[in-house]
Parts: C-alpha cells; structure tokens; sequence
C-alpha cells in the first residue's frame, strides 16, 4: 500500500501547462509540460509539444511554477536542544528537508556521524523518505568550543589522524570550525583534495583570506564568519564573533577592502554557502519563525526559541540590527562579481531554522537581497549540484536526469509569498504530499 504522504508514484506522470524555472537562471518559460517516466525526466518541452502517453497520470500545472528539487549545502540532522546539546533528529529532519523541496543535501559538520552515515545509507536504500545526503565527517576545530559533543584538534597530527578515520567511515567532505589553526586547516585540505574531496570552513581563528589560500574549496554564511577586516587579528587567534562581526559591519560592501577580499576569493575558485535564514534570527526587527514551524517543535524546545527571540529584538548593538543587510548586499557583491553562491539553511544557532520552512525561507531571503526568483533557484539548485559532482543527475528540470521537482501554487517569480505554497515535491519520480509530512510531525523536533 501506499504512503500516506505519498499523492504519486505512477511510472507515467505528466505535469502539463506549467511556468517552468528550470535551475539554469535562465527567465521562467509559460506554459510548457514535463514527462516523468520511471522517475526520470523523459521530455521537456511546450505544451502543444509533449504529448500525454496512454495510461499517464496528469497533473494540471496551470497557475503553477515547477522547479528542480533543492539541492542545499549547510544542512544538519541535528537541532539545538539547550545548554549547548545538539540532539540528533533522524526520524523528522530528512521527511521535514522532503517536505520542504530538499531532494539533495550535504550535512555541513555532524554531531552524530554514524547516524548520519546510517541515515544515508538507508535513504539511498529507499528504507527511508529524504534527501540524498552527502556526510560531512565531524566538526575539526581545535580547543575552546563549549559544546561537548566537538572533539578538539591537537595540531595537524591530530587532524590528518581524526580526516582519515572519517574518510575510511565514509565521510565524503570535511567542515574546519571556529578554533583551527592555519597549520590544522591546510593539512585537512592537502588529505582531502589528495581523494578527490572537498573542504569547507566556518571559520574564525583563520581569515578568509588565509584559506583561500591555503586551497580551501567552500565558505559557510557568506561574509558572516570573515575575521579578514579585524584590526589587530592575531594568526590563528579567534577574536571572537562579536569583534568579527563589528568589523564585518563597518567595511563598505562596495570598498576597496571587501572588493580585494572579493576579488581574491573568485580568482582562488572559492565557493561561498549562503545561509541568510540563520542570520535573519540574530538580526533584531527580522519576523519570529512561523507558527506552522514552532507547531513542529516540542513545547520545551519552543518554550526556549520564545524566550530568546524577544531578547534578540531588544539587542542595541548596531552592528547586530544592521547584520541581515549587510551579509545581503556582500553576496550580491561577490555573485556580481563571479562569484559562486550555493545555499544552505543551517537550522542550529537558538532554533527558529526549522526544515521544512527554512529551505522556503532562504528562497524568500535571497529574492529579498535582490536576486531574481530564477537565479535564487539556480543557487540552490544546480549551483550546489556542480559543487558536489552530481549535476549530471540532479539540480536542473532537464532530460535524463532524475525527477527531482517542486510544484509551487502560484507564480514566485512576481510574488515570493508563493514559495511558502508547495503542496507537491518529487523524488525520483514519487511526488509527497508535503502537508501531510508536516501534520504527522507536530511536537517532533526536539524529540526524534
């Protein structure tokens, strides 16, 4: 029998008459169809062009915009549970990532590693409704992080020992955190680009500047972490993130100091994760998280997001009200400059970045920062699929590649608030019913 949450799982769909945005950025096309058979693309093209083969289910796309899947890049299993506990949620997070357009992931630094590596194994496996997930081994940080779960580094020994033990688990990626050295993070970058891998960092102790050339291949939050613009930054010394954030406020996105650290960035191939939506909950005068999202955390859990939220809103410090701003006009900066954004949610920080909302947020927040509709797809779509290696399979609505796709209600290239209406995602060809994900899933997070 069927999933309750599963509304198609014909070997025949066609999705007709629909406004397309296909992940490439390129301008939204009306009325065109999509054929899906045995949950791969099999035709795109307008309307009067794709003919509905004998036995189809059809879906009627008209006043509908379809998308490919996301494919979001700084991503967790787990979600703050207080004083500093990250509890892993295996059970809700992959079906609320589902319910939320994401059919691809990469976990960007793991709490529970054998669980995530488990978890991918059964969702490639089909055990289990979620994204394709790509495992990012273990935070590598070294001492000073009061979070008791995070191993602390001692020296590049330390690091090439804990980057071949992940390796050898199946870790495909590796995430360098607030307290490396320089010494710690090129040795990591050395072992994983020596197996084909990739290594991304949010960072502190180290600059921006000082990864990039030490070959690092990703940088988390954007701008967010950058220590390059700290007066008197001690190497391999985190000033913290209050005095890293005042620095990031005062330099002129436009100025020679950000456009050099800009400019440097592109030339050394350097690809930033947007993830706006974390930023928004430290940025005072932003909205609280949706009621349909708190429904979905236990009363505990939600207690503790409302009583930090009204804090944040009280917070004077200009750097911090100005935060969400600047982190936007940055990544336009760096993306008008050729750079390359991928995106990512990041639900962790005092809560409020829910799956399952938040993927629909950061959609909302990059059009908010001045990108159109089409390009915030293609950032979260096919630019994070290239990332990854896996664009010839996911990440654009293109022939022979898998049916990975979001049907929205309306048209979000005039409207965001229609990216909040996605009754319908599909992976591989099987579409869920994401409302019914949700409503199995109230008072979860927190718990499972």
């Amino acid at each position: 029998p069927r999933a309750p949450y599963i509304a198609y799982d014909q070997p025949v769909i066609l999705i007709r008459g629909v406004r397309l945005v296909d992940g490439t950025g390129t301008p939204a096309r009306e009325g065109m169809s999509v054929l899906i058979r045995d949950g791969r693309i099999a035709e795109v093209g307008p309307s009067a062009e794709v003919a509905a083969p004998d036995g189809a289910a059809i879906i009627d796309g008209a006043g509908k915009t379809l998308t490919p899947g996301l494919v979001l890049m700084h991503e967790h299993m787990f979600y703050p549970t207080g004083r500093a506990n990250y509890g892993e949620m295996s059970f809700s997070f992959p079906r609320l990532y589902l319910a939320g357009g994401v059919t691809t992931m990469r976990t960007a630094g793991s709490m529970s590693p054998y669980a995530d590596l488990n978890l991918r194994d059964s969702i490639a496996a089909g055990r289990t409704p979620g994204p394709d997930m790509d495992v990012t081994a273990p935070y590598l940080n070294g001492p000073g992080l009061p979070i008791v779960q995070v191993n602390a580094l001692d020296g590049a020994d330390d690091a090439e020992r804990m980057v071949n033990y992940w390796a050898a688990e199946g870790a495909t990626s590796y995430k360098t955190y607030m307290n490396i050295t320089r010494a710690e993070l090129a040795r990591v970058v050395e072992l994983a680009h020596a197996r084909g891998q990739k290594v991304t960092g949010h960072l502190c102790s180290v600059t921006y500047r000082e990864a990039a050339e030490a070959g690092i291949d990703n940088l988390e939050h954007g701008f967010f972490a950058a220590t390059d613009f700290v007066a008197d930054k001690q190497p391999d010394v985190c000033p913290g993130q209050q005095v890293g954030l005042a620095a990031l406020a005062a330099v002129d996105p436009e100025g020679p100091e950000a456009q050099a650290l800009i400019r440097l960035l592109i030339d050394r191939g350097v690809t930033l994760t947007s993830t706006l939506t974390i930023a928004e909950t430290f940025t005072p005068g932003r909205p609280m998280a949706p009621e349909g999202a708190l429904e979905l955390l236990t009363p505990a859990v939600r207690a503790q997001y409302e009583q930090v939220f009204p804090l944040i809103q009280q917070n004077p410090d200009p750097a911090s009200r100005g935060l969400l701003a600047q982190l936007m006009r940055l990544e336009r900066e760096f993306a008008e400059a050729g750079g390359t954004l991928i995106a990512g949610t990041d639900p962790t920080g005092y809560g409020g970045v829910i799956p399952g909302f938040s993927s629909k947020r950061q959609l909302q927040l990059l059009v908010e920062a001045g990108f159109g509709f089409e390009t915030a797809v293609q950032i979260s779509t096919l630019n994070g699929a290239r990332f990854m290696g896996r664009d010839a399979e996911v990440g654009s609505v293109a022939e022979g590649k898998r049916a990975d796709l979001i049907l929205f209600d309306g048209d979000p290239t005039t409207d965001p608030s229609a990216i909040d209406r996605m009754p319908y995602v599909f992976k591989a060809g099987v579409g869920y019913d994401t409302a019914v994900i949700l409503r199995g899933l109230r008072g979860a997070v927190g718990l499972h």
